[in-house]
């Protein structure tokens, strides 16, 4: 017959036993998203040229004459992460999924704007639209009318016309954009993303390691994403497309 004490040390093991099996599986749920912070490299410096209706923004010397807010909406600073946003939302929020998600009707196929494609709108439903209405634009209800999300060709533009390092500022990482016309800089956070499942409220993934910056434009591979910027520590992707569900940072352009 067992002891009090060995009856109460075989408990103790069974219980912990038990802890370590649920916190393996809430942790792999999780390692799904996530991916190592790497190592920045040095420590960054940005430019700004000028200020519109409140805000800073740096010219890169682009060709169209597009200007690039020096920090992201909800931000205030170029290293600060700012506010997350769904595409076509214009306020954050607690949770980011589709059940909550404004143009649909819970799921990626029960589309009720934006919709390209009848197999992902609801009852069918199609409108063609491929940006986003001012109304929708989370740069533009936030900052003023002059002030847009940016396009997917407005990014490609940045992108193709800039070099780009991954570094840091004030220790937050992220990737620092360096104008090969005039040298102006700037620098995108390595913000993550928001998304919501069945353990977690609009958990942050991929903070200090990734980062995606949306475009105000939908992906031409299908109405249920849409383009966005995105950067970590090997490189740009431009025509990086995501979930519209999901809560990412928003960058704001203007054109004179």
């Amino acid at each position: 017959m067992l002891s009090f004490d060995m009856k109460r040390c075989f408990t103790i093991l069974m219980l912990l036993a038990l802890v370590g099996i649920c916190a393996t599986t809430a942790d792999a749920k999780r390692r799904v998203h996530r991916k190592a912070k790497p190592k920045a490299k040095t420590t960054a410096t940005v430019t700004t040229t000028g200020r519109a209706q409140g805000h800073d923004y740096v010219d890169l010397g682009l060709p169209s004459g597009t200007l690039w807010a020096t920090m992201n909406v909800g931000a205030n600073s170029p290293e600060d992460y700012g506010d997350y946003f769904a595409w076509g939302e214009t306020a954050p929020k607690s949770e980011y999924d589709w059940s909550t998600y404004k143009w649909c009707k819970g799921s990626f196929d029960s589309l009720t704007k934006y919709c390209t494609n009848s197999s992902c709108g609801y009852n069918g439903f199609v409108d063609n639209k491929t940006e986003l209405d001012p109304a929708d634009d989370a740069a533009t209800a936030n900052w003023g009318s002059g002030w847009r999300m940016p396009s997917e060709k407005q990014m490609r533009e940045m992108y193709d016309n800039c070099t780009s390092e991954w570094t840091t500022i004030n220790g937050v990482n992220g990737r620092l954009f360096k104008s090969k016309k005039n040298g102006a800089s700037l620098f995108l956070p390595a913000a993550g993303y928001r998304w919501s499942d069945e353990l977690y409220d609009a958990e942050l993934y991929d903070a200090g390691s990734r980062g995606h910056c949306w475009s105000r434009t939908l992906s031409s591979s299908g109405p249920s994403g849409a383009y966005c910027l995105d950067l970590y520590s090997g490189g740009v992707g431009w025509g990086y497309y995501w979930y519209r569900c999901n809560g990412q940072s928003v960058r704001a352009v203007r054109v004179p």
